[in-house]
């Protein structure tokens, strides 16, 4: 994965461009993926994280499907 995240910093506010960046790279899904390149994942490992995940991502779609369906 090669994302370019680029922020310009505007009248020497570098601190304001600092949040823009983390921002950013949050959204991008960088530090997650950081996290995750510390170590060598097995591929097993690897297939059942990403299956859990994917129950994840489903049980929370029901959630909010029953969620608007109750109102």
């Amino acid at each position: 994965m090669s994302v370019i995240v680029e922020v310009q910093v505007r009248d020497n506010n570098v601190d304001q461009a600092l949040r823009a960046l983390k921002k950013k790279m949050q959204r991008e899904g960088l530090y997650r993926e950081m996290r995750m390149r510390r170590h060598y994942e097995k591929p097993s490992e690897r297939r059942a994280r990403e299956k859990a995940e994917a129950i994840r991502r489903y049980r929370k779609l029901l959630r909010k499907r029953a969620e608007r369906d109750e109102v």
